[in-house]
């Protein structure tokens, strides 16, 4: 539960990067209020939090099998 919660939260991240590099446009700190908005500081925080919980992913020794 945890893992796709930060998966979600970091897709969000990077799509709000990626409108940052081509056009220059924050989309959370316009939905929040600017960057220093509490709110916003709220997203970057959990976005900053879920890719550190992500790096866990990396080092997961899980097998996945295909049904068949």
């Amino acid at each position: 539960m945890f893992d796709k919660i930060a998966l979600t939260l970091l897709i969000i991240g990077g799509l709000n990067w990626g409108l940052v590099g081509i056009f220059s446009f924050d989309l959370v700190a316009w939905l929040f209020g600017g960057t220093g908005a509490i709110l916003s500081r709220i997203v970057y925080t959990l976005v900053a939090l879920s890719a550190i919980w992500c790096i866990t992913l990396l080092f997961k020794n899980e097998r996945i099998t295909a049904r068949g």
